[in-house]
């Protein structure tokens, strides 16, 4: 866990999802379209195998935001999603979650949030997280003074 915060930081994990996986998200989203379960459906489509869920892949922001990077007592505020690339089963994903600003008047810091596969970024997005407080006073933004808090 990093202690003080400051924009630029940022944490990666890798990871690849297996099957197994897979069948257990479906069972507890409920989701259970074959594009993710069934390789002769999945094989029929453009993807041509099967693809982890989007949700699962960036389950992956949760695990770097809530363990690292704020860390512990970290609270999900909001998240935006771009999905741009399939996760395939099995693949080598690197999530990756970077300090882009530290709000000075409350304990609210963005994060951009990736992953990226062998191929390109899969998924792109931001999140906005609430850190336990006097985690973002030992190191404001150094865009605070370009760019003060409305």
């Amino acid at each position: 866990m990093i202690t003080a915060l400051a924009v630029g930081q940022k944490v990666s994990t890798v990871r690849a999802f297996t099957a197994d996986e897979v069948r257990a998200f479906a069972g507890l989203s409920g989701d259970s379209n074959p594009i993710h379960l069934d390789s002769d459906y999945a094989r029929q489509t453009q993807f041509g195998r099967p693809i982890v869920h989007g949700l699962l892949t960036v389950s992956l922001f949760s695990q770097l935001l809530g363990e690292e990077l704020p860390g512990p007592g970290t609270v999900y505020l909001g998240q935006t999603l771009k999905f741009l690339l399939p996760v395939f089963v099995g693949e080598e994903i690197t999530a990756t979650v970077e300090i882009t600003h530290i709000r000075e008047d409350k304990p609210i810091v963005t994060l951009r949030t990736t992953v990226t596969t062998p191929n390109g970024t899969a998924v792109d997005g931001e999140a906005v997280v609430k850190v336990p407080n006097g985690r973002v006073s030992a190191l404001p933004s150094p865009d605070s003074l370009l760019y003060p808090s409305p």
